[in-house]
């Protein structure tokens, strides 16, 4: 059985990192001095070239997955970077296809598209073994990669979790609202999280999604697991963590629950708290070498 930890505020987060790199960045990473990464594209055969960029450094390393229709180019993405360049560690981050500066359409997307861009880019641009760090729906592309990949996977750090989400978000609508969009052929989802304030997914989306879905069942997953999610989160229920947390065979979970923290998690001190979770891994997985 899991452990789960629930945490509705974490104090003194740069005041007891184990290699002090924290302290040493928090400036650089919270007052807006960032450094610039080039964008570089890998080509794949028959598909979309995938955008990238990357920190070479020591292991383990770190790749972002962002959420729905988000990129890399966010602040959790960029504040990552920076914290990896500082601790010397190698930092991967990319757009799924068809999203940011990747080629591809992104309406034509979906859930098994967008592990295989994952999987791929493992493959071919991460060395050795990795912290994957999930956002939103990136932290079920997360959980899945780790299914499949898990030789590579040394941990695992979830934000806002939405795994199954799209799936299980629209089996909990009345019949007849599910059956208008079945004839419409789309799902519009109100959200706070773009400019547009929505979504609209499509039902060959959904339909696909379904074979994708992780939480009916154990999850084999025995890396340590670290989710994040805030309590006022109106897109992604927070207790979808608390799931993953029961369902993952791995004995080290913990799930940080965010008083006020909303499901972009961006904000200052949501981001100071995830690099501290992954600078905490980063000495964990270190010592356990």
């Amino acid at each position: 059985m899991a452990a789960t930890v629930l945490a509705h505020c974490w104090r003194g987060l740069f005041q007891s990192s184990g290699n002090g790199a924290v302290s040493t960045i928090k400036s650089k990473i919270f007052e807006g001095v960032r450094q610039k990464s080039t964008v570089q594209y890998i080509s794949r055969p028959d598909h979309p070239k995938l955008a990238y960029q990357r920190v070479k450094g020591k292991s383990p390393g770190v790749v972002f997955l962002p959420g729905y229709g988000s990129n890399m180019s966010g602040e959790k993405a960029e504040a990552l970077g920076e914290f990896c360049r500082s601790l010397g560690h190698a930092y991967l981050r990319f757009d799924y296809s068809g999203h940011g500066a990747s080629e591809g359409v992104f309406s034509e997307g979906t859930i098994g598209t967008w592990k295989k861009d994952v999987l791929f880019m493992l493959d071919e641009l991460a060395e050795g073994p990795q912290i994957l760090v999930g956002s939103s729906m990136g932290g079920w592309l997360m959980l899945l990669a780790a299914i499949a990949r898990p030789e590579k996977t040394k941990a695992l750090v979830g934000i806002s979790t939405a795994a199954d989400h799209f799936v299980t978000a629209f089996k909990t609508l009345p019949i007849e609202v599910r059956k208008e969009c079945e004839d419409k052929g789309v799902w519009t989802i109100p959200t706070k999280s773009n400019e547009e304030g929505m979504y609209t997914v499509s039902m060959d989306f959904l339909h696909e999604a379904e074979n994708h879905c992780i939480l009916q069942s154990p999850i084999p997953i025995t890396c340590p697991i670290r989710l994040i999610h805030g309590l006022k989160d109106e897109d992604v229920p927070w207790h979808i963590s608390m799931q993953v947390a029961e369902r993952v065979l791995s004995p080290d979970v913990d799930v940080i629950l965010r008083r006020h923290g909303q499901h972009r998690m961006a904000e200052k001190d949501d981001i100071k708290l995830i690099v501290y979770t992954i600078d905490d891994l980063i000495d964990k997985l270190t010592t356990m070498v």
